[in-house]
């Protein structure tokens, strides 16, 4: 039987009113990365009493949306829409560090707190504010509560802004951070003198053949798949002995003693 269309409609709003169906249905353009284990890891992140926990991470291609930004004019915006989904024992802060990098330009891009542009992807995303979209300042505010293996999941809905991508790009990566607990110190860099903190982030990989003068999100592509890393930050360690402890990989450090082991994740961005 043909389902019409007003049916759907009151449906939907019934959904809505009842607070159910707060993870989006799954879409051509919508993604999800689960936790996976890396070399560098410390302790295995599939196993529930590791040491080493890591967030699940949903999202939908890169969009483009264009909005008169005060103090700045009309710019064409970028952004990512995702949520995490914590299902580790515990509740789990998300302190997170977007970095959009073009592979083509050789440029590098932070993530931005536009209020403006967040209101307008709302009303695109979520026009019925019942997912309150939050920014990468907010989303820290609180915890993520976690999900029951047999429960519906507990999602928190974000948004990633750059407004300053250029627009010819064609290859480009977005790096997050904050989504795992896991760290590793290696030697320094020359002519650095400083150890190099690496942490525990996820790397999606695009591609966009269209111009820059379209805003259809369907000329961003996602590369799969979806990579776990351990990729250097700016997180300085102040004096070893008494700071961080050197985070071994899972293969080197069998026969260490359980004292031995990393203490947990520093915390802020980085």
């Amino acid at each position: 039987m043909r389902r019409r269309p007003y049916a759907v409609a009151l449906l939907a709003v019934a959904v809505a009113a009842s607070g159910v169906g707060l993870v989006l249905a799954a879409g051509p353009n919508e993604r999800e990365v689960k936790p996976a284990p890396n070399v560098q890891d410390a302790d295995d992140v599939l196993s529930p009493d590791s040491k080493v926990w890591a967030l699940e991470f949903h999202f939908k291609d890169p969009r483009l949306i264009n909005v008169d930004v005060p103090g700045r004019g009309r710019k064409v915006c970028w952004y990512l829409w995702y949520q995490v989904i914590n299902r580790t024992k515990e509740p789990r802060l998300f302190i997170p560090d977007f970095e959009l990098v073009t592979l083509d330009k050789d440029t590098v891009h932070r993530d931005q707190i536009l209020p403006k542009v967040q209101e307008a992807i709302r009303q695109v995303e979520d026009p019925l504010d019942h997912l309150k979209i939050k920014n990468s300042v907010t989303i820290a505010a609180e915890p993520i509560p976690v999900s029951k293996p047999d429960a519906t999941p507990r999602p928190v809905t974000g948004v990633a802004i750059w407004d300053d991508v250029n627009p010819d790009t064609t290859r480009f990566s977005i790096f997050i951070s904050g989504l795992s607990n896991g760290w590793a110190l290696t030697d320094p860099i020359p002519p650095e003198t400083e150890p190099v903190v690496r942490r525990k982030t996820l790397q999606l990989n695009f591609k966009r053949p269209g111009d820059r003068t379209t805003l259809d999100a369907r000329e961003i592509q996602f590369m799969a798949p979806a990579q776990w890393l351990y990729r250097g930050s700016k997180i300085k360690v102040p004096g070893l002995p008494g700071g961080m402890k050197e985070q071994k990989p899972k293969d080197e450090n069998k026969d260490d003693k359980k004292d031995d082991k990393p203490a947990a994740a520093p915390k802020g961005r980085g």
